[in-house]
């Protein structure tokens, strides 16, 4: 089922699959605020600091990362896609669960953002549940006469119960335990298993280049105005990236998808 909600003062829709797995996306941005599976738990982070009136990027989620990673650039930090209104697309039920997908050109982005990034564009986000598992899609497509290049990222802040009882395993490094802050870009491979506190999630992408894994620490942690000092211990970012951007051309399309499923 698809239903039109708010989350603070952000239209919002939600999907809900008939055995009770619920996720809300805000119309802003895209983003995904919460996914909650059969067993009512969240899954997700959430900052209780964070703006909800869309007048700055929602911090926890899965922020949406279009058309520049960060600062790799000379565009908007992290770009336009997570700062722009996308419109409610196609939804139902599909192979893949319940779904909802959410679609965004150029003419939706803010005349000042847009300045930065003159170039036709059209995005779909596509958000299915099934199960203890969560599948994204999302698809880039130049609709323009020329090439661009682009770099994008589904930036997935997990609910960590304690982040400093949190491991991650199936990267070439082997496995990693966390305590310090940290900021790091590991070449990707298919999947990764995490363990928080209390659950055991597998994480698949696909088309994505690298696994981006974030947190900020105590320290940094109460630099920032949209997070409470002690929310540090609650999350741990690992998301799928194309941290470089990438040459696009006229015509073509890319598609990058990411699956979480909670296996224990």
């Amino acid at each position: 089922m698809i239903s039109h909600t708010r989350h603070g003062e952000l239209p919002a829709i939600r999907i809900t699959a008939p055995d009770g797995a619920q996720a809300t996306i805000a119309l802003y941005g895209a983003h995904l605020l919460s996914w909650k599976t059969p067993d009512g738990k969240e899954r997700l982070f959430l900052s209780a600091c964070s703006p909800m009136d869309g007048s700055a990027a929602i911090r926890g989620g899965v922020p949406v990362i279009f058309p520049q990673f960060s600062t790799r650039g000379d565009g908007q930090r992290h770009g336009v896609a997570r700062l722009s209104h996308w419109r409610l697309g196609a939804s139902g039920s599909a192979e893949d669960g319940v779904y909802a997908e959410f679609e965004l050109t150029q003419a939706d982005v803010p005349a000042p953002l847009a300045a930065g990034w003159p170039h036709d564009f059209a995005l779909r986000l596509r958000f299915a549940l099934q199960g203890n598992a969560l599948h994204m899609r999302f698809n880039v497509r130049n609709t323009g006469a020329d090439s661009f290049s682009f770099a994008s990222a589904l930036h997935t802040y997990y609910a960590a119960g304690d982040f400093l009882k949190t491991t991650l395993q199936g990267l070439e490094q082997g496995k990693i335990a966390f305590g310090p802050p940290l900021d790091n870009i590991y070449a990707a491979p298919a999947e990764l298993e995490l363990r928080t506190a209390d659950s055991q999630l597998q994480l698949r992408q696909q088309g994505f280049t690298e696994w981006v894994v974030w947190n900020p620490g105590a320290e940094n942690a109460a630099k920032l105005t949209d997070m409470a000092d002690h929310e540090w211990r609650e999350f741990l970012c690992i998301e799928p990236a194309r941290v470089d951007k990438q040459e696009l051309k006229a015509g073509a399309e890319w598609t990058g998808h990411h699956t979480i499923t909670v296996a224990g």
